[in-house]
């Protein structure tokens, strides 16, 4: 059943304050309380019988009730008598103390008819409940957005006016939000509290560790809106972005070809580094994505399939080629004749009648052919004669 607030007929009895002899420390706290009360006048009283009439000066909270009023006003002034024997806090109220205490001994008793989630304050569940209300009671004055809590609605007042509150220590970096300057703090302490469950990897902030899952997971969650490439991450899909708009930020020092992306793989091209060796067979890989795919001839992996013949391949670009044979594409032409192929392998051993290039030769006579074909003909015909 949803959860159900009891309301009272009658508006309780206005909290009295006994007029006896109190001692100075007391009445200085009764004297701040009467200076934090800002009364509203009766015209206005009549006119606006629902609004919160009573407002607390230093933190701006608004009541209804004088009683509501009075109670969290103490909550500034009053002694605070109820300390926690866990960690020393204290508190004015001992129900205010009783709700703490669920933070250290685990305690949720409140919890949510909707999804069955569980709380330590009834407040909190109050809030949590307009998830599934989708009510949004705080609105924003300035562009009309609206929040569900009443701390959302403050956070997003600081874009606004452009305050950022809470400032780092140590070298000065502001934030509008306290979560945001804990988080930045990881950057000096170095602690990463976030750690992987698959791989033990630790992160500084949750965000960070989120998206590294997705490199176990194999998830993609980012999709470029041209071509509709699924990314692993933000920085992939902007490298991804480059080749839309053919930008080519980063270039080798050595050979001056430019990539989209900053690619330190490719200077092993230049100094000859294999770091990725095949624990099989032994053969060493300058990218570990070669690794990967020579892997598959090991394993019998064919991963790649084509839909129309189901045919099945180890490469992508197997299959690419291999689709050709039921469009009928010949998308390779000699500039020649213009006679058309399907692959460009065949096309570049066609080119060879044009030019006479013969590169296939006898290791034994040094005789050369123009197609390895023609050569294990000859050679088949001349150890049949002899």
């Amino acid at each position: 059943e949803p959860l159900q607030i009891k309301r009272e007929q009658e508006e309780p009895e206005p909290l009295q304050i006994k007029e006896e002899q109190e001692e100075p420390e007391h009445q200085q706290f009764k004297d701040e309380e009467k200076q934090l009360c800002i009364s509203q006048d009766e015209e206005h009283l009549k006119t606006q019988p629902n609004q919160n009439l009573y407002s607390c000066k230093i933190c701006d909270k608004t009541f209804s009730r004088n009683n509501s009023f009075m109670i969290h006003v103490r909550t500034h002034t009053a002694k605070k008598s109820f300390t926690c024997s866990t960690c020393g806090k204290g508190y004015p109220h001992k129900s205010r103390l009783t709700n703490h205490m669920r933070i250290h001994t685990g305690e949720k008793p409140f919890t949510c008819a909707a999804c069955g989630k569980s709380f330590h304050q009834i407040g909190i569940l109050n809030r949590h409940i307009r998830i599934h209300s989708g009510e949004k009671p705080y609105t924003c004055t300035t562009c009309g957005k609206g929040f569900a809590s009443k701390s959302q609605l403050l956070d997003h007042m600081t874009i606004h006016t452009g305050e950022k509150p809470f400032s780092c220590g140590n070298c000065g970096k502001s934030f509008r939000r306290k979560p945001d300057l804990v988080s930045h703090m990881r950057v000096h302490t170095g602690e990463k509290p976030f750690s992987c469950g698959t791989c033990g990897k630790c992160f500084a902030h949750k965000k960070s560790l989120t998206v590294h899952m997705r490199v176990h997971t194999g998830e993609k969650a980012i999709s470029c809106g041209i071509c509709g490439k699924k990314c692993l991450n933000k920085s992939h899909l902007v490298d991804h972005m480059r080749t839309h708009a053919g930008e080519k930020a980063f270039s080798c020092g050595t050979c001056g070809k430019s990539f989209t992306h900053k690619k330190i793989d490719h200077m092993r091209v230049h100094t000859g580094e294999k770091p990725f060796s095949c624990g099989t067979c032994g053969k060493s890989f300058t990218y570990k994505k070669s690794l990967n795919i020579h892997m598959r001839i090991h394993t019998g992996e064919k991963p790649f399939s084509c839909e129309i013949c189901g045919k099945r391949f180890t490469h992508k670009k197997s299959l690419t080629a291999h689709m050709i044979i039921h469009t009928d594409e010949k998308p390779f032409s000699c500039g020649t004749c213009g006679k058309s192929f399907t692959h460009k392998k065949t096309l570049s051993a066609h080119m060879r009648f044009h030019t006479g290039e013969k590169t296939f030769s006898c290791g034994t006579c040094g005789r050369n052919w123009l197609t390895v074909a023609l050569k294990m003909y000859d050679l088949f015909f001349f150890y049949s004669v002899s």
